[in-house]
């Protein structure tokens, strides 16, 4: 586990070598972003609020990243596709509505 710092805010991320691509993911207080290891049918079916970007080969690309998909519980939140990683952490930063 390692530390990310955005605009002051620190959140905790996972990042694993894997095959071609590492497992990152990034938790914020409501949920969490992660690359497209993480299923998202099965965040969906136990209520994750989570997004997920693609491609991502290092932390610095992660954070620089667009919203690739997400589940329902965070769509409900306002986070949507195209939006920026840094964006969504800070809606999942808020006080949850789930």
């Amino acid at each position: 586990m390692e530390e990310v710092h955005c605009d002051g805010k620190i959140y905790v991320a996972v990042k694993q070598e894997l095959g071609n691509l590492p497992l990152i993911v990034v938790k914020a207080k409501n949920g969490y972003i992660a690359c497209s290891y993480i299923d998202k049918e099965t965040a969906e079916k136990v209520g994750d609020i989570a997004a997920f970007v693609s491609g991502v080969k290092n932390m610095d690309d992660f954070m620089k990243a667009k919203i690739r998909e997400t589940t329902t519980w965070a769509e409900d939140m306002g986070i949507r596709e195209g939006m920026s990683v840094k964006k969504a952490l800070e809606i999942m930063d808020m006080e949850t509505k789930k």
